[in-house]
């Protein structure tokens, strides 16, 4: 299970890193990635602390049933957490599953999610 602190919760928090990160597709899931959050203070923050990189899972109902569906979210949140220390602290993830991942077994995912971090931490240089 991922923290509280570890997780996107709200539905601007996903919408910001999938319109302002870097994406990465695989071909079970899409990683967007933002690596500098934008801080913002809410009631239950201290002023908008950074406490370390977070993710989010978004398993929508073209990868199947609800039966499918979470066994998908829970071997990709097993998967997300332990990649979840590669990440800055001010990184936010989403992890968006593809239909393919329905199939998949974690070994698989582990390898996409694997694979597409380390297309989108690779540090470019000019």
């Amino acid at each position: 299970m991922l923290p509280a602190q570890a997780r996107l919760r709200r539905r601007p928090e996903f919408t910001a890193v999938v319109r302002s990160g870097r994406r990465a597709g695989r071909p079970t899931m899409v990683l967007h990635y933002l690596p500098e959050r934008p801080v913002t203070p809410t009631p239950r923050d201290d002023a908008g602390t950074v406490g370390g990189p977070r993710a989010g899972l978004v398993v929508g109902r073209a990868v199947g049933n609800s039966v499918v569906r979470h066994r998908v979210t829970r071997r990709l949140r097993a998967v997300v957490l332990d990649q979840l220390d590669r990440l800055p602290p001010t990184a936010d993830l989403v992890v968006r599953a593809r239909p393919e991942a329905a199939a998949a077994s974690s070994a698989e995912l582990r390898r996409d999610l694997t694979a597409g971090l380390d297309r989108l931490l690779r540090v470019r240089t000019p």
